[in-house]
């Protein structure tokens, strides 16, 4: 009886130790770089609406808090058209083995936390001349042939 109580206390402790293992091993925030071709770009990171960051002059990097919403990046450039690049938050590799070692309690904390998720780490965003989009959004224009007639014999 005493060795079944020390197993289980055992394995109590050692699931509470493991609880919020993502906050641990991955944090709560991660970093975000962002490559524009060509650089020198102005890019801001926009969640639910709001801009949370911004890069002034590609390449650059920030730091952005994780959570379960998607981030939109949008990079501008005078004579580029806008491009918009979107960062979807999928689940951290260390969440999965937390929701093994740690159960329910674990992933609870790492949910709360927003520990669980992550980003794409460098994204690259190539901007379009706005002149190239202007032609190909633009209908070419008629041929017209000169008429040549006949005369009647």
């Amino acid at each position: 009886m005493k060795r079944s109580l020390g197993a289980a206390a055992a394995v109590s402790f050692v699931a509470v130790c493991l609880s919020g293992c993502a906050s641990i091993v991955s944090g709560t925030s991660q970093e975000i770089k962002v490559v524009t071709n060509p650089p020198g770009a102005n890019c801001q990171f926009v969640r639910e609406g709001a801009v949370i960051a911004s890069v002034n002059n590609t390449p650059g990097g920030v730091t952005i808090k994780k959570t379960k919403h998607d981030i939109t990046l949008k990079c501008n450039k005078e004579g580029y058209q806008e491009a918009t690049y979107l960062n979807h938050s999928g689940a951290d590799g260390a969440t999965f083995g937390n929701i093994i070692l740690g159960g329910g309690i674990g992933w609870a904390i790492d949910s709360a936390s927003g520990s669980d998720n992550k980003y794409t780490g460098e994204v690259n965003v190539t901007l379009v001349p706005a002149s190239a989009g202007a032609a190909a959004a633009a209908p070419p224009p008629p041929t017209v042939k000169p008429a040549t007639f006949a005369p009647n014999s």
